[in-house]
C-alpha cells in the first residue's frame, strides 16, 4: 500500500506542475457549463417544469455535471497506450507491483490535485455566473458520495478495459476521443436521459453509463425518492461487480500474453 500511496503523492506533485493545463481545463469546462446553462434557460423560458424537473434544479444539474466531469477524468487509457507503444509494458509487469494498480493510483493522485485546481474554481464560477448549486436534500449527501465513488470506479474500469485495446490495435487515440464524448452523451452528462424518448430511455437504462453521471446527479438535485436512489445504487453496484470481474479476467489474459510473447 505504501508503494501506491507514494505513486499518488508523486502524481499530485506532477499534476500541480502543469499550470497551463489547469487553466485550459478550467476555461474549457467554464465555456461548456455556461453554454449549457443558457441552453436550458432558453428551453425553460415560459415553462415551470420540463421532464419533472424545474429550471432551478436543471441549472444545478449543469453545474454539478461540470464538477463531476473533473472527478471522472482518467488517464489510464493513454498510460496503457504509451507503455505498449514504447515497448516497456513487459518490464513494467515484471516489477514487484501491479501495473494497473499504479495506473489507478496515478489517476487518484491526479483527481486529488484537480479537486483543488479545477473543481473548486468551477463551483465558484458557476455560483457567481449561474447559481449556487445547493443540494436538494442534504440528508441524501451520504448516498451522493457513495454513488459518486462507485461511478468513478465504473468509469475507470471502462477506461482501463478500453485502454487494453492498445494490445491489439495499432493506435487508439481517435477511439479514446470517440469513447470520451460518446460516454458523456449516453450517461446523461450533457442531456439527461429522461428527456429522451421512452424506447431510448429503456435501452440506455440497461447500460452502465447512466450510473456514471445521471444517478449521482439525480440524487443531488432530488429527482426521485430515496427508495429510487437505493434501487438505482443497487444496480450501480451490480454493474461495478460485473465490470470488475470482466476487468480482472481481461487483465489476467493480457498479462499472460505479454509475459509469454515478451510484449
Amino acid at each position: 500500500m505504501k508503494k501506491y500511496l507514494y505513486v499518488v503523492k508523486t502524481q499530485i506533485i506532477t499534476s500541480m506542475a502543469y499550470e497551463f493545463n489547469v487553466y485550459g481545463n478550467i476555461i474549457m469546462q467554464t465555456i461548456i457549463m455556461i453554454t449549457s446553462a443558457y441552453f436550458w434557460k432558453a428551453l425553460y423560458k415560459g415553462r415551470d417544469m420540463v421532464g419533472d424537473v424545474d429550471a432551478d434544479s436543471m441549472l444545478t444539474y449543469v453545474i454539478m455535471s461540470s464538477v463531476l466531469s473533473v472527478l471522472l477524468i482518467t488517464n489510464v487509457e493513454r498510460r496503457i497506450e504509451r507503455s505498449v507503444d514504447r515497448g516497456t509494458v513487459a518490464t513494467d509487469m515484471m516489477k514487484p507491483i501491479n501495473i494497473f494498480g499504479v495506473y489507478f493510483a496515478e489517476d487518484i493522485g491526479n483527481i486529488l490535485a484537480l479537486f483543488f485546481q479545477n473543481m473548486l474554481p468551477i463551483i465558484l464560477i458557476g455560483s457567481l455566473m449561474i447559481k449556487v448549486p445547493a443540494m436538494a436534500d442534504i440528508r441524501d449527501l451520504p448516498l451522493f458520495i457513495i454513488s459518486v465513488a462507485e461511478s468513478f470506479l465504473i468509469n475507470w474500469i471502462i477506461a482501463a478495459l478500453f485502454g487494453m485495446m492498445a494490445f491489439t490495435a495499432f493506435n487508439i487515440d481517435a477511439l479514446i476521443q470517440v469513447k470520451k464524448h460518446l460516454l458523456r452523451l449516453l450517461s446523461g452528462s450533457i442531456i439527461p436521459i429522461w428527456f429522451f424518448p421512452p424506447a431510448v430511455q429503456k435501452v440506455l437504462g440497461s447500460l452502465p453509463f447512466v450510473y456514471i453521471y445521471q444517478l449521482p446527479l439525480s440524487i443531488y438535485i432530488g429527482r426521485g425518492s430515496r427508495a429510487e436512489y437505493l434501487s438505482g445504487m443497487k444496480i450501480q453496484f451490480l454493474w461495478l461487480l460485473g465490470l470488475s470481474a470482466v476487468f480482472f479476467y481481461v487483465q489476467s489474459r493480457v498479462v499472460r500474453k505479454v509475459m509469454v510473447q515478451g510484449g
